[in-house]
């Protein structure tokens, strides 16, 4: 029968995986779990062990640690291990790589995430750390309640992670668990007790121990706590859906025209969209636009900058209009204006709580329960819904204002200044002076703005790299003026904020750039798509799309003030340049259109923006061939020596302390001393006896008095092994071995020595003994013939 102690240690086991099931919607594979599963079983039975040897407490806690950084080992890095299994330096550097590599898929990939080596590393040491400490609390120091507390971490980690609106479940599966361990725990007490607590009075026969009814009262308290915990927030509106809403974001409730959004920050992968090995693709898109170069898909905006990012503020969300969207914030009647219709449908991977729209939306068809925030004229997801695997129609407003009206736009209203033109105290005084001098002797703030544009794409000497890394903090933006080496959030930050400090209203938009125009008249819109971009405000206008980042999207054709009466724009340069400077600018006929930033045509693009995930390289395999044949070819020269050095090692590795391996021991050493002498020029001679070989060895190796008295007891050792009746084992042979050796490199030339290292002459003994192996096969299949054919040939 389970004791008191094994079914607690089970429970604990039980609780840990059951609060760990939270984290199965993180990723797009459960194997981790069974081997979580074995894992933590190996952990608790090393405890469950010392337990009952028994051990101190700190020495069992001691022991599941030491078998718990093996098992890793053993799973994660045992090429880097000692025998597979202890772990050393190398092991833990290989460690803090694997998980590093994790936390940078964690921060790359969409929920649910591939299930990556760094991944996995992560979410099975984690559930072993947390398994341990319940172990320790539950089990070990017999105090379940505390326990909660690291079950009650695991779950806060995976409900703070995922978005698939069904948290109740892993709710009810952690607190089950945790239910189960304190029952567990109370019945183990409650037995030490006697028979005071039994449910009923027992009859003859009756001899079941227990306390039966504490237990089942338990059980109904614990199963009516647990109902409450997931019933009831379900009805306090205010509490934004109680601990389970999926909507943890900030979201309201969902009701009729109330609730907020809060100021949760979407660039926090932008870097690594841009650089993933596969460009995979996000959106498929129809629009009816004439010219798809300026169909920027918005997905939110940045307005508040506290000195280190940019940030949506905090907002008021209501419900979606019925009919069409108010008129955007700024935009004057006499603005030429077309309303476009543009259909998207979105990967079924990708989930995202805003939708990706054109800029301005005038009216959305969409599914599903969305809210629609006024100020920047975006949707967002309520209570848990996103993009995944939708298809909506989004009708917005292509505007088109010319040069002459942006320069001739009115001072912003006090509010709209004093809302959009803050700048934190912290930001260095460089981007102020900077944008200064960049836009000296401009008429305008739309003068001002372009000479901003044209700085960063042509001027200002900028490179896009999407792996430099210019820091975070106040300085991040003045490290990137003085570096010019940055991607799109780079040069939106930094063309926001200058924006800002010459007092125009500025902020930082995140969406896809146009994407690229297939065959069958969609725009299909990928991953290194993903961009920012930097919107200004002109009052009469509206909220205004500038382009700063080289080689990146298109820049807007009322930048170029010649352009601004043509209805084909000309993305390639904000105003005319030296031929020289062109081919730093964004160009969507010559310099960088979609389809050549696919197709790697874009010469300044970071390598990992323009990887082409087509699979045109080398297969994995090819390289591992490759590999292998060049490790082939480095170690054939190198084999003679590799099999002298092991047939060496095996010889003089040998053991002769008894009779029975003596005579193999001693021979062994013999053929190792006539070997190394063959590899310094003395051939063996197998008509001399051990005496006169020992004897030959000596005279034409030139050895001293101390190795030809190492060779003579070796020889008759031999002799002993082949003619005495009982011959004694002789110590130290393996040493005398090693001082004929020594010998002999002493007596011998340096060319004699290099080729008794490089190319030793014994190595023949390899080619002999495949020679005699093959002559045995062939003699053995001759004997297996068949007996009929011999009289036939007797006949004839």
């Amino acid at each position: 029968m389970i004791s008191g102690r094994a079914r607690l240690a089970i429970c604990a086991w039980a609780a840990t995986l059951m609060a760990a099931c939270a984290l199965l919607p993180l990723v797009d594979s459960a194997t981790w779990i069974v081997q979580s599963a074995l894992l933590l079983g190996v952990q608790s039975g090393v405890g469950a062990a010392t337990r009952r040897i028994p051990l101190p407490r700190p020495v069992t806690v001691a022991a599941q640690v030491l078998v718990t950084l093996m098992l890793l080992t053993l799973f994660f890095a045992r090429e880097h291990a000692i025998a597979g299994l202890i772990p050393g330096p190398e092991a833990f550097r290989f460690f803090a790589e694997l998980l590093a590599q994790g936390g940078d898929d964690v921060n790359r990939f969409a929920i649910p995430a591939p299930l990556t080596d760094g991944i996995r590393l992560m979410l099975v040491g984690g559930v072993l750390v947390i398994g341990l400490l319940v172990d320790t609390l539950a089990v070990t120091f017999r105090s379940a309640a505390p326990a909660g507390l690291p079950l009650l971490a695991l779950y806060s980690v995976a409900a703070g992670l995922s978005d698939n609106g069904i948290d109740w479940l892993w709710f009810l599966l952690a607190a089950s668990g945790y239910l189960m361990l304190l029952l567990a725990e109370g019945r183990d007490r409650l037995s030490q007790w006697g028979r005071v607590f039994s449910g009923t009075a027992r009859g003859p026969g009756q001899d079941q121990p227990g306390a039966v009814a504490p237990v089942r009262t338990g059980r109904r308290i614990g199963v009516l706590a647990v109902g409450i915990a997931l019933v009831v927030p379900l009805g306090l509106p205010a509490m934004n859906g109680g601990l389970l809403d999926p909507a943890g974001s900030g979201i309201g409730s969902g009701g009729g025209g109330g609730g907020t959004i809060s100021a949760v920050n979407p660039l926090v992968s932008l870097r690594d969209s841009l650089n993933v090995d596969e460009d995979r693709q996000v959106l498929s898109v129809r629009s009816e636009m004439a010219d798809v170069s300026d169909l920027y898909l918005r997905i939110v905006s940045l307005d508040d900058f506290d000195g280190t990012t940019w940030k949506p503020s905090k907002r008021s969300i209501t419900t979606v209009p019925d009919n069409r969207f108010p008129t955007p914030p700024g935009l004057g009647p006499d603005i030429v204006r077309t309303e476009v219709g543009t259909t998207i449908s979105t990967a079924d991977w990708y989930g995202q709580s805003w939708l990706p729209m054109p800029y301005p939306p005038s009216g959305v068809s969409i599914r599903g329960k969305w809210r629609y925030e006024p100020v920047g004229m975006t949707l967002v997801g309520d209570h848990g819904q996103d993009t995944r695997g939708l298809s909506y129609e989004v009708r917005s407003l292509d505007v088109r204002p010319t040069a002459e009206q942006l320069a001739a736009a009115p001072e912003p209203s006090p509010a709209m200044r004093r809302e959009y033109t803050e700048l934190p105290d912290s930001l260095p005084a460089l981007v102020g002076r900077t944008a200064r001098d960049v836009t000296a002797g401009a008429d305008s703030a739309y003068d001002q703005a372009v000479k901003l544009q044209e700085y960063f794409t042509l001027n200002g000497g900028f490179e896009y790299d999407t792996q430099v890394d210019v820091g975070s903090g106040s300085e991040a933006i003045a490290r990137f003026l003085r570096d010019k080496q940055g991607f799109c959030v780079h040069y939106s930050f930094a063309m926001a904020s200058m924006a800002r400090s010459l007092g125009i209203p500025a902020r930082v938009a995140v969406g896809f750039a146009p994407g690229t125009p297939q065959a069958d008249g969609t725009i299909a819109v990928g991953l290194r798509d993903a961009h920012a971009w930097p919107e200004l405000y002109f009052e009469g206008i509206g909220w205004t799309r500038f382009e700063p980042t080289p080689t990146r999207g298109s820049a807007p054709p009322y930048t170029v003030p010649e352009a601004a009466d043509s209805s084909v724009p000309d993305p390639a340069r904000p105003s005319q340049a030296a031929p020289e400077e062109s081919s730093a600018a964004p160009s969507q006929s010559e310099s960088c259109s979609p389809e050549r930033r696919r197709l790697d045509g874009c010469g300044s693009e970071s390598p990992q923006v323009a990887l082409d995930s087509g699979g045109d390289g080398p297969k994995w395999y090819a390289l591992l061939l490759w590999a292998l044949a060049g490790l082939a070819l480095l170690a054939l020269p190198l084999s003679p020596v590799l099999w002298r050095l092991r047939t060496r090692a095996v010889r003089l590795g040998g053991h002769g302390r008894s009779e029975a391996d003596a005579a193999p021991y001693v021979l062994a050493l013999w053929d190792e001393l006539t070997d190394t002498a063959w590899d310094h020029g003395i051939p063996p001679d197998e008509s001399l006896t051990p005496r006169g070989a020992a004897a030959r060895i000596v005279r034409l190796g030139r050895l001293d008095q101390g190795a030809a008295a190492s060779v003579h007891r070796v020889a008759d050792a031999v002799e002993q092994i082949l003619y005495a009746p009982r011959p004694r084992p002789v110590a130290g042979l393996a040493d005398e071995v090693r001082r004929v050796t020594a010998g002999l490199r002493e007596g011998a030339s340096r060319r004699e020595r290099l080729r008794a290292t490089l190319a030793p002459r014994s190595v023949v003994r390899v080619v002999w003994a495949a020679s005699a192996r093959w002559a045995d096969l062939r003699s053995r299949l001759l004997a297996l013939r068949p007996t009929w054919r011999r009289p036939s040939r007797q006949q004839g």
